[in-house]
């Protein structure tokens, strides 16, 4: 663990901007820099999003069967799909969550915010134990970001949800953490922390987040039941590409230390 504890450091050496994470291998071992700072979430408040749909759903307060119609008014832009399908196509909640994780669907997002509501869903944060976690807009609410309000959380509070999504807990049982894992399992963008890896030898289940001048991912590395749980959050970034290409060795890092340990 030293030495990848040493490796990371060399990658954020003079980084120019704010750079927090978690990283806990196996949760014996640990890394945290400004961990339980506050940050942007862009779009990893997804993934407590999708915890709190999965919480009322086995609750019984909603069925994730169950059926939405996209129409215009639902449209926004941004990342996503259903932006360019036609309107008055059913979905169902199950189908626009897993539209929300593995294409990021602003869409999807904002329909499933509307199914339980922004106060429910802060609540669900809460009973899921995120206490920085909150959700104050919906997808590409310009108008509430120039009101200052904005979507936050911190890197620990996005490894909580990773684990929760990994680890026995008694919020959504097997079936609900099973339904994440397949999600996550399945992102398109990979373009970060999975980017250098051989992913053929380790499973990385990820989400991404950026907005201008920030760029985050957070994942699950699965290396035969060796498990790392990692959320990398940047800010103040004036050069995002440069940003992405540190989460890149970041992540590559975290794959040479399971590959030279095992």
């Amino acid at each position: 663990m030293e030495i990848l504890k040493e490796k990371i450091q060399e990658e954020i050496h003079g980084f120019h901007g704010r750079v927090g994470f978690a990283i806990e291998v196996e949760d014996t071992k640990t890394f945290y820099l400004k961990s339980k700072e506050v940050f942007q979430s862009a779009s990893l408040i997804k993934i407590p999003i999708l915890l709190s749909i999965l919480l009322a759903n086995h609750k019984g307060e909603i069925d994730i069967l169950q059926q939405i119609t996209i129409t215009s008014e639902n449209k926004v832009g941004g990342s996503g799909v259903l932006q360019t399908l036609s309107n008055g196509l059913t979905l169902s909640v199950k189908d626009l969550m897993t539209l929300m994780i593995i294409v990021s669907d602003n869409i999807a997002t904002n329909l499933l915010i509307d199914l339980l509501g922004m106060e429910a869903i802060n609540t669900a944060f809460k009973e899921l134990g995120l206490k920085q976690t909150k959700l104050n807009r919906k997808m590409m609410d310009f108008a509430a970001i120039k009101e200052g309000k904005d979507n936050q959380t911190t890197p620990e509070e996005i490894v909580h949800c990773l684990k929760l999504v990994n680890e026995f807990n008694e919020h959504f049982g097997i079936d609900g953490q099973n339904i994440a894992k397949e999600m996550l399992k399945h992102q398109q963008f990979r373009e970060k922390l999975p980017a250098l890896v051989d992913e053929d030898k380790i499973l990385v289940m990820n989400k991404t987040g950026e907005l201008s001048n920030v760029e985050h991912d957070c994942a699950i590395f699965d290396y035969h039941g060796r498990i790392c749980h990692v959320a990398v959050l940047m800010d103040g970034l004036n050069d995002q590409e440069s940003a992405k290409q540190t989460i890149r060795k970041i992540g590559k890092h975290i794959y040479d230390f399971f590959i030279r340990t095992q």
